[in-house]
């Protein structure tokens, strides 16, 4: 049986990272690299969500992801957010992403038009064909994406043997045993129930807000995983879904909340968003100040 254990941890989804004038900035990218790899995590997932891919071109894509691993490579298990809306481009950011020594690729699948099972499957096997020595990752974010994957259709990509597992950021915990007796593995999605996905068996998380409590989220996998402790899982858990409600709460998008939350806990400056994400108003300052204590507060309970 394959040895899946370096994605077996907590794997924070990486930050777009601008310079004053909202261009990729290969400075911040690897600073913020260096950052993550301080804090002990397991891997990056590089390029999706969280990462403002939808607005980046190609070539920033891959400006982006060749900074990762030019820190990264050998440190940190890198899985790279390669999709796009068309196949071709998808395919070259898959050779590309190869051709680095990421560890492996990622697609959510086609959006905008309501694709049958069977153009879905040839679009991802088509992008893993780009990458012939690379694990490929489904990434299951109905809400996002508008279609849902099923059993059917992961029993069909599970014939190809590059295809190891479900990026899972569907609500429903059931989806993760859903794929697990499928025959794949796991990562949970939904920060909001890390323990939860854990518990039910997923090999690690993947999380757009890991990267603003990174000891949190550590904490939490290592007592589900051990079965130590619950009770402190859940009190994390529970500080750790406040703090993402609070997140929210703003005008401004949540990752540009999340980026100044950085700024004020002395990680690296990485910009804001790009619109037609919204930056943050001067209110929305205060809030991400209240997260920093809120953060603070629940990283004293690890202690």
């Amino acid at each position: 049986m394959k040895d899946y254990s370096k994605y077996a941890g907590i794997i924070p989804a990486f930050y777009a990272c601008y310079d004053e004038k909202g261009d990729i900035s290969p400075k911040a990218v690897r600073e913020l690299t260096e950052y993550y790899i301080g804090k002990g995590v397991k891997g990056l997932y590089v390029g999706g969500s969280s990462g403002e891919c939808i607005y980046q071109s190609v070539a920033e894509r891959k400006l982006l992801l060749g900074n990762v691993m030019a820190v990264a490579k050998g440190k940190l298990t890198i899985i790279a957010h390669v999709a796009c809306n068309n196949t071709r481009d998808s395919m070259e950011l898959a050779a590309h992403a190869e051709s680095l020594g990421v560890d492996a690729i990622a697609s959510i699948p086609p959006i905008y038009f309501r694709l049958p099972d069977a153009a879905i499957a040839k679009y991802w096997n088509d992008i893993s064909s780009a990458a012939p020595n690379t694990d490929f990752v489904i990434y299951n974010i109905p809400q996002l994406a508008g279609v849902a994957l099923n059993p059917g259709l992961l029993a069909t990509m599970l014939e190809n043997p590059r295809c190891i597992g479900v990026k899972n950021s569907s609500m429903p915990v059931e989806d993760i045993e859903k794929w697990i007796s499928g025959g794949a593995i796991a990562f949970n999605g939904p920060d909001e129930q890390l323990l939860s996905g854990i518990v039910a068996g997923a090999t690690g998380g993947i999380g757009g807000t890991y990267g603003a409590m990174p000891e949190v989220y550590l904490k939490i996998f290592e007592l589900a995983t051990k079965g130590e402790n619950l009770a402190l899982a859940r009190e994390l858990q529970l500080a750790a879904n406040q703090i993402i409600y609070k997140m929210c709460s703003g005008k401004g998008n949540m990752y540009a909340m999340i980026k100044e939350i950085l700024r004020l806990s002395g990680g690296p400056d990485i910009g804001g968003v790009r619109a037609p994400l919204l930056n943050l108003t001067e209110d929305d300052k205060e809030i991400a100040k209240e997260c920093v204590r809120m953060i603070a507060e629940a990283k004293a309970k690890i202690a």
